[in-house]
């Protein structure tokens, strides 16, 4: 399948997980990738290889996406680097544990400017490039379950996650006239690093997996193929979306 020769995307928080699938799933593809974190290491010098062997370009730029300068900055490296730039995976998050009147107003600003706000502006960046040399674009954004369905102890992601589902709704409107497109994707449990806990605790483990209708956890290669179709023309009706990929979680409900 070759669905975005010719394409560039970047997909920012791609060193590892989710992001890191969803590039190789892109680049398989055809697309030639830009890769982001907040440093380069190891993990990015082998994204690379991997992607260059299938035989598309890569690249890692460094950014803090918590800045909206630097996630500004950012969409405008990015489209330095190949000279344009068609698809924004915007995957990057953090999530911060605490009971509620725990939580400082430190973490609350990371959370919040890293989910919500370095969206917000990457985003904007994203659409005046679009503007600027008339062409259309697609913009997918890594929103949660949690963008619908509580989760005790971590209210300002939460707060982030259901401020971008409306933030995806109203850009679906605003922009359609552009003929860019905007989804989000929302993940339930996936096996990913940032789960190392939880998939490591068997009993912990056996709970969550009880509570979701396919009985497992999801993979990262399960987010990374409905980000490729919302990213493709195979989806070119599809704006202001978001999809649920949780194995039936977020609606699951049986009687006791």
């Amino acid at each position: 399948m070759n669905r975005f020769k010719g394409k560039v995307a970047l997909v920012t928080g791609s060193s590892q997980g989710i992001g890191a699938a969803c590039a190789l799933r892109l680049a398989k593809e055809g697309c030639d990738v830009i890769l982001n974190g907040h440093k380069f290491d190891e993990r990015g010098e082998k994204l690379i290889k991997e992607i260059e062997a299938i035989g598309q370009k890569a690249t890692f730029l460094v950014a803090d996406l918590s800045q909206a300068y630097e996630a500004s900055h950012l969409i405008e490296k990015a489209v330095k680097q190949y000279g344009k730039l068609d698809i924004l995976v915007n995957n990057a998050g953090v999530e911060k544990r605490a009971d509620f009147w725990e939580v400082t107003e430190d973490d609350y600003d990371l959370v919040m400017d890293t989910n919500l706000k370095g969206v917000f502006f990457s985003i904007q960046s994203f659409v005046k490039h679009c503007r600027k040399n008339s062409v259309g674009g697609v913009v997918i954004n890594m929103s949660s379950v949690h963008e619908e369905i509580v989760f005790p102890h971590f209210a300002a992601y939460c707060a982030s996650k259901g401020g971008l589902k409306m933030l995806t709704r109203n850009l679906a409107t605003e922009l359609a006239p552009f003929n860019i497109r905007i989804n989000n994707v929302a993940p339930g449990a996936v096996s990913t690093p940032i789960n190392k806990d939880l998939l490591n605790n068997k009993e912990q483990l056996e709970r969550v997996t009880q509570n979701i209708p396919m009985r497992r956890m999801g993979t990262v290669e399960d987010v990374a193929g409905v980000v490729a179709f919302l990213a493709s023309d195979d989806a070119a009706y599809v704006t202001g979306s978001t999809y649920f990929v949780d194995g039936g979680l977020t609606y699951h409900y049986e009687e006791q």
